[in-house]
């Protein structure tokens, strides 16, 4: 790509509503400059290596940087011939001040592109189950900023607009960022002719899984907001189409709306897991715990893989594992072909998913998906003198290699990945939220996610997760034992260990009220 600025929209909160073009460019960039209020989900999107630069945090804090500074950033990492990616809030050229960087980018003779995002003032009135058009109702909309822009030092004020225009007109208003003003606002609607028991709603992390809406009319909604401690990120809709929302409500109704759940799941794994989270209505925290680390480059791991064709097994027992091997199998000119006279087994339904997609489907794949299952399994087919290939993560279990042994094999246990804790984990942000009670969940996929999650978080994490409990999620049996030898206790446990089977009864004990821990 040619060195050049992406002015591109986040969208309102949703990760899901990010456009095809925004990820394409997130994927490619070498820098992305980025709004405190961008969801940490799709900085998943970014290519390992790029930098990734936060300029938004809150009015305030020492660390913001002023729209100049922003702007003279982006002029700079442009002319030293990188390809930048500014991912802002919603849509950059709705109250997002992208066209004073798109100008200041031209002024400069830097290059630069806008890539329109999905607008807060469109979309979270939707997910609030609020059309802001209706034949019925409204055939006009109006889109307001919530406050004027503060003089250097001073509050943001009541906006300069024709207020007799916006109430003689009619239709729908949206505001943006003003919940500071909202009484202001509603009185000088009120002042202006519009009728006090005008539909007013307050949406407030709209299209996120900390949605929640306030209801009233023009004169009750700021006490009601005021009630429900309402704060900003917020946006005001005003008009009849508010009541609506109790005929098409639809997103608030979701089973995990309100919860906030850790996924610790390696970034290229945590999408599966965090999308259906996120489908169910969980607010999503992302936490890495794995790096994956792979010996493709060493030269005995390449010489095995190399001959993988030749044994009679491969067992493969994580999805990781697939990628690695295959991966490494095509960097030394395999072809699939070879393998027409090798069996193949995987351990649990991704793994064996994560095959099918090379064109291999496992010949045994054990219901319940541990290496003891898998023995057993193979145990059926007469292992006595054949030769299996395990390539795997290093410090894996031994009971795999040890009974197929017994069982008269030969067996190959390689070591082709490691996983090892991320070193660009956000512990400081995980901490913030475990202290403040704003964590319910936390969920471990593999043994490897829950000791990498303790070491992460040290002392001070562990003391937090005494004071303030959020629930244990894993998904099987021997995740639950690692967490419990670590002190954690475990809530959810699956009977089927799928990311599915997870989802569902996570759901079942916040939905069904369960509260104490799983037996051992």
């Amino acid at each position: 790509m040619t060195a050049r600025v992406h002015l591109v929209g986040a969208g309102p909160g949703d990760p899901g509503l990010l456009t095809v073009r925004g990820r394409a460019l997130l994927e490619r960039a070498d820098v992305v400059v980025h709004d405190a209020l961008v969801p940490a989900r799709l900085l998943e999107h970014v290519r390992p290596g790029a930098e990734i630069i936060a300029v938004g945090p809150p009015h305030g804090d020492p660390r913001r940087l002023s729209q100049d500074d922003v702007q003279a950033l982006l002029i700079e990492r442009a002319r030293s011939g990188q390809t930048v990616v500014r991912l802002k809030n919603g849509d950059p050229m709705l109250f997002g001040r992208g066209g004073e960087e798109a100008a200041a980018l031209r002024a400069a003779g830097v290059p630069f592109d806008i890539v329109p995002g999905v607008t807060s003032a469109l979309a979270v009135p939707a997910y609030a189950g609020i059309p802001v058009t209706h034949r019925d109702h409204a055939s006009l909309v109006t889109v307001i900023t919530g406050h004027q822009a503060a003089e250097p030092g001073g509050e943001a004020a009541l906006p300069d607009v024709e207020w007799d225009g916006l109430v003689r007109r009619g239709g729908t208003l949206v505001f943006l960022m003003g919940v500071r003003q909202l009484g202001a606002i509603l009185d000088a609607l009120a002042a202006h002719g519009l009728a006090s028991a005008t539909p007013a709603a307050l949406v407030r992390w709209g299209t996120t899984g900390r949605q929640r809406t306030v209801v009233g009319t023009v004169a009750t909604l700021a006490a009601a907001a005021q009630d429900e401690a309402m704060g900003p990120p917020a946006v005001l809709v005003v008009g009849s189409v508010v009541s609506l929302r109790e005929q098409i409500g639809w997103y608030e109704t979701r089973p995990l709306l309100g919860r906030r759940i850790v996924v610790t799941r390696a970034r290229a794994q945590a999408g599966t897991l965090a999308e259906r989270l996120e489908a169910l209505g969980a607010d999503v925290l992302p936490f890495p715990t794995i790096q994956l680390v792979s010996y493709e480059d060493r030269p005995a791991v390449r010489r095995v893989i190399a001959a993988a064709p030749g044994y009679d097994w491969i067992v493969l027992t994580s999805a990781n594992g697939v990628r690695v091997f295959f991966d490494t199998f095509a960097a030394g000119g395999g072809d699939v072909r070879r393998f027409g006279g090798t069996r193949f087994a995987a351990i649990g339904s991704e793994t064996a998913r994560l095959l099918e997609t090379h064109l291999i489907r496992p010949e045994v794949v054990p219901a319940d998906f541990r290496a003891e299952a898998l023995a057993d399994a193979l145990e059926a087919h007469g292992m006595a003198g054949a030769r299996v290939l395990l390539p795997r993560a290093a410090g894996a279990r031994t009971v795999l290699p040890e009974r197929l042994r017994a069982l008269g094999a030969t067996v190959d246990d390689v070591a082709t990945y490691e996983a090892v804790p991320p070193a660009d984990a956000d512990v400081d942000g995980l901490l913030g939220a475990l202290g403040a009670g704003g964590v319910h969940a936390v969920t471990f996929t593999s043994s490897s996610t829950v000791s990498n999650f303790m070491a992460l978080i040290g002392p001070a994490g562990a003391a937090l997760l005494r004071e303030r409990p959020p629930v244990i999620a894993c998904i099987g049996p021997i995740t639950g034992e690692t967490a419990r030898e670590y002190g954690l206790p475990v809530h959810v446990r699956p009977d089927v260990y799928t990311i599915d089977a997870l989802c569902t009864a996570l759901v079942d004990h916040f939905c069904k009220g369960a509260g104490d821990p799983l037996s051992p």
